[in-house]
């Protein structure tokens, strides 16, 4: 397998560890991860959480659901299609993360680096992207930890702390990744929820203005919705929707 490809299966397996608590105990006890079947059971089975991690703690969370509610407030529940949504989220997703994949990049290269010699099926490599993901994790924790909201992450701590015994409550912290994961999920949708709101008042007001309009002209049969939707869509184009709204999902990351 060339040299490319190993790079690129690395960094795959990178991201996929990051929350993998038995990499973390292996990589530990300085043992070889990779020698035995369970290892590497584990670390296919680590490949299966990597749209878990790129969903769920980086900011496609908030930015899918705010674009589904801008699609519901402009009264179009299909345009634009999932598809198109998606697609924006993913890439004002990848323009955002990317300061902490240059930083993951940077962490992982010299692991990886180092590892070359040995081919994918080795455990040598296996072990040196076990390695590369340790070293992955702390821009992902710098990350995680600027944009969980305090609150979430004390109610958490506390939480994690009660399903523990009093021996093992002071080891856990609010840096750990069982307790910042959920605290940073909690709060990109607590904020997106507010951002959403804030977005579906103008529209609101819209159909308000037209269902008073047309009851007092006395069409009662026409429906307000059909008849706001072309005022809904020209509001948003006239005001620049579509940059003002990236323009602010991106600042809320700055």
């Amino acid at each position: 397998m060339s040299g490319r490809r190993c790079k690129v299966a690395a960094g795959v397996l990178t991201g996929a560890l990051l929350l993998s608590p038995q990499a973390a105990q292996a990589a530990d006890k300085g043992g070889s991860f990779a020698d035995s079947p369970v290892g590497l059971m584990v670390v296919l089975a680590a490949l299966t959480l990597l749209p878990f991690v790129l969903v769920m703690c980086t900011s496609f969370l908030k930015i899918a659901v705010v674009l589904s509610i801008v699609r519901n407030a402009l009264g179009t529940p299909q345009v634009p299609p999932t598809m198109v949504i998606t697609g924006l989220a993913i890439v004002l997703t990848g323009f955002i993360m990317a300061p902490t994949g240059a930083a993951v990049l940077k962490e992982v290269r010299p692991v990886l680096d180092g590892g070359r010699g040995g081919g994918l099926t080795s455990a040598a490599s296996v072990d040196a992207m076990i390695a590369a993901a340790e070293r992955a994790r702390e821009p992902v924790r710098a990350f995680l930890l600027k944009h969980a909201h305090e609150r979430d992450r004390a109610s958490l701590l506390q939480m994690a702390r009660r399903m523990r015994s009093p021996a093992e409550r002071p080891a856990i912290s609010d840096r750990d990744f069982m307790v910042l994961a959920p605290a940073f999920v909690l709060s990109e949708l607590t904020e997106a929820f507010l951002i959403g709101f804030l977005l579906f008042v103008p529209f609101l007001v819209v159909d308000m203005l037209v269902a008073n309009l047309l009851l007092a002209l006395g069409m009662q049969m026409l429906s307000p919705n059909t008849v706001s939707l072309p005022f809904k869509l020209l509001l948003f184009v006239l005001v620049d929707g579509w940059r003002l709204l990236a323009r602010g999902l991106i600042g809320g990351y700055q």
